[in-house]
């Protein structure tokens, strides 16, 4: 294995390590985007410079941002929020339907071809995909953008919900 590899998948699953075990929500944020960072340079050994671009990009910069806006703008004190009942339930839920992703995403891995001999990398270029990206799917693209912007509002409107400083709601 190379060394440049083993070093950045270290350092990578040990800042999303930290991430899951912190319980302060902002450094999660933090460890999160870093981890990021190290699935970019994983991208860039790789040598998919491409897909480490738009990982910074769109992880790294626009959904840590929006995390950030989200987690600043719905901060609440520990003594508004007590745990509600049954979250132990939806957390057994949640792993259940992410052990359920996961095992469709290997069943899918291994049943494709890109493993097989002889099989080789697709080539597809930047100019390809971008072209893929802006002709074709460039609903879905826009859809995207869309939905994105309407979380970040989504997130602004509930920190303007009604609360001490606030008791008669969002004007």
């Amino acid at each position: 294995m190379n060394a440049a590899l083993l070093v950045i998948a270290l350092a990578t699953l040990g800042v999303s390590a930290a991430a899951m075990s912190r319980r302060a929500v902002l450094s999660c944020v933090f460890l999160l985007t870093a981890g990021w960072t190290g699935i970019a340079a994983f991208y860039l050994w790789a040598g998919a410079e491409f897909v480490a671009f738009a990982q910074v990009l769109i992880y790294v910069g626009a959904i840590s941002m929006a995390l950030l806006f989200a987690v600043l703008l719905t901060r609440r004190a520990r003594a508004d929020a007590p745990p509600e009942p049954g979250s132990r339930s939806r957390a057994a839920y949640a792993v259940l339907a992410g052990a359920a992703v996961a095992a469709v995403l290997l069943w899918a891995a291994a049943r494709s071809r890109l493993g097989a001999p002889g099989a080789g990398a697709p080539r597809t270029t930047v100019r390809a995909l971008g072209a893929e990206l802006m002709g074709p799917h460039a609903a879905a693209l826009l859809a995207v953008g869309v939905l994105l912007t309407v979380a970040l509002i989504g997130a602004v409107a509930l920190a303007a919900g009604a609360g001490p400083e606030n008791p008669e709601g969002p004007r």
